[in-house]
């Protein structure tokens, strides 16, 4: 059997196409986790920057504003309070979310939404197709790879009329193609995870979620050599093979989920992040324009325990502000859950896409493990959110009862402290690729068992 085995290898890797296909995917691969591991530093570094220099910047406000007579309504405006989602060990295999969204927001006392949506300018949550990481090479480029190798499975043997000795000597033919397919699926998924296990123990990740992502890793090569066996078992000429094997996996990869996105987009509409922003800045910016007494009655709708609060007798008082500012938070709050309802519908329907596009799935279930997808993404929103109201309830109580806000009250202000990642796998996507692999590799088997 290991003579039957190397001598396999040695036609496999006789090949130049093969060989160089081969190499090229190790490479690529390598370079996709070298740049996945520098861009997680680099954003790692970028947080660490700015956290320190944040808190020098509160000394400095602290040593400003705060004191005996100091005034919490300067403090809260002057002071920018750091949040940060730092990365997931696994984030440099599936960037996901985290190469178009913030993972690093600053806030201060006013009004939120425009603060969370003010970098938000594109629509990138729809941005199937990804970055160049690991997860790209994965699902885009080792199907070309799977190519290369078995178009000419059956048809290489038959243009070179070795195909009715092969039958005729093998006792049992269709063994003879599935230890072939079973060779050279285990070198390109060696090509591939070595690389990918080599980022593991630079980056720190669990063994557990390491071996999620070869366990999707080996499901959807599986898919390919099964899809691809199955082709090259009823073409008759390489050529046809490799056209046919190009033609689907450009129609798996590529037009069916850009078709998918499209009919997702019209299917379920989102409005955009800026658009929350400016809908509250518009409404604070006209409360400029309105009697006080109309901007704290809608602020006392929502919190009540400040109504019983001296009134402003002056043309501008800090409380005024802030409840200028929250009123202004509190009028959107319906188009808020509205969009993120949205952005959830649109992850849920893709989600599903992939129980017909493996690409899909693998995307999602390594987003999900690496912590990069929609719903972390969100988690961090729901943490700024809660941070905020923090500093609300801590503010508060020196601008609604007007006390001094002393230079020791400085260092009791809340911190933000980012929530540990969660990393789980996706099950149903896991299912769906099982699924997906074991019918292809059945396929592949029944019409393999009838080449003649």
């Amino acid at each position: 059997m290991t003579n039957v085995l190397h001598t396999e290898l040695a036609l496999v890797l006789r090949s130049r196409l093969a060989l160089v296909s081969l190499v090229l995917l190790a490479a690529i691969a390598a370079l996709a986790v070298m740049a996945g591991l520098r861009t997680v530093e680099s954003q790692r570094d970028a947080i660490e920057r700015s956290v320190a220099a944040q808190r020098a910047e509160q000394a400095l406000v602290a040593r400003q504003y705060a004191g005996e007579e100091g005034d919490a309504g300067q403090v809260g405006y002057y002071t920018f309070h750091p949040t940060w989602d730092p990365p997931a060990p696994l984030a440099f295999a599936a960037l996901g979310q985290r190469d178009v969204q913030p993972y690093l927001l600053r806030v201060r006392l006013l009004g939120l939404q425009a603060q969370l949506y003010e970098s938000d300018t594109a629509n990138p949550e729809m941005a199937l197709a990804g970055t160049f990481d690991f997860a790209f090479v994965l699902v885009y480029l080792l199907p070309l790879v799977a190519i290369a190798l078995v178009h000419d499975l059956v048809s290489g043997e038959r243009e070179a009329g070795r195909l009715g000795l092969v039958l005729a000597t093998a006792s049992a033919p269709v063994r003879l193609w599935r230890r072939r397919l079973l060779l050279r699926y285990g070198l390109v998924l060696v090509s591939v995870l070595l690389p990918f296990a080599v980022g593991c123990m630079v980056a720190g990740v669990q063994l557990v979620q390491a071996t999620a992502v070869a366990v999707v890793a080996m499901l959807y090569t599986a898919f390919w050599f099964g899809l691809f066996a199955f082709l090259a078992a009823r073409v008759r000429s390489s050529a046809n093979g490799a056209m046919a094997m190009f033609a689907v996996w450009l129609g798996l990869t590529l037009l069916l989920p850009t078709a998918a996105n499209t009919l997702i987009n019209q299917a379920v509409p989102a409005g955009r992040g800026v658009d929350l922003m400016l809908a509250q800045r518009q409404l604070v910016h006209a409360g400029w324009d309105e009697p006080k007494d109309v901007t704290f009655e809608r602020f006392f709708n929502t919190h009540p325990e400040w109504r019983g609060t001296p009134p402003v007798t002056v043309r501008f008082h800090w409380k005024w502000y802030y409840a200028m500012h929250q009123a202004g938070d509190d009028a959107v709050v319906p188009q808020v859950a509205e969009y993120e309802a949205s952005l959830r519908a649109r992850q849920r329907w893709a989600e599903r896409a992939g129980w017909l596009m493996p690409g899909i799935a693998v995307q999602v279930t390594m987003q999900r493990l690496a912590n990069t997808d929609l719903e972390a993404q969100l988690r961090y929103r729901e943490q700024i959110v809660a941070f905020h109201a923090a500093l609300r309830r801590y503010f508060y109580p020196y601008l609604f009862n007007e006390v001094p806000f002393r230079t020791k009250d400085v260092d009791a202000m809340p911190g933000f402290t980012p929530a540990p990642a969660s990393g789980l796998a996706d099950r149903q996507s896991l299912v769906v690729l099982l699924v997906l692999a074991m019918l292809a590799a059945l396929c592949a088997n029944r019409l393999l068992r009838k080449v003649e």
